[in-house]
């Protein structure tokens, strides 16, 4: 299932239900067929969310594979959404971000 981002300020993007749920429980939401960031939540959400991210350590075996051969880093996933949260929190005050899919995930 895919879970659909939509900033009034910066555009779109799409991820796996199973990564949105990672980065949405990080954040505190939960995790339903749709939901909102608001303006004035969005920079606490993103640093949640880095803070979440940050302690990461790579798997050692994945560290000796060939660079197209290593699993995306959780961190790797969680930048696009960060961005998103910081772009739309400089917005007006009518700037939010969107999240839809098709059931609670």
């Amino acid at each position: 299932m895919l879970v659909k981002f939509r900033s009034n300020v910066c555009g779109e993007m799409i991820m796996f239900a199973d990564i949105a749920h990672t980065l949405l429980t990080a954040m505190g939401k939960e995790c339903t067929a749709r939901g909102v960031f608001v303006r004035e939540e969005m920079l606490a959400a993103a640093d949640r969310l880095r803070q979440a991210v940050s302690g990461e350590t790579p798997n050692k075996e994945d560290e000796e594979k060939e660079p197209k051969d290593r699993p995306v880093a959780l961190a790797q996933r969680a930048w696009p959404l960060i961005d998103m949260l910081e772009r739309t929190a400089r917005g007006d005050a009518k700037a939010h971000i969107l999240w839809e899919a098709e059931r609670d995930f």
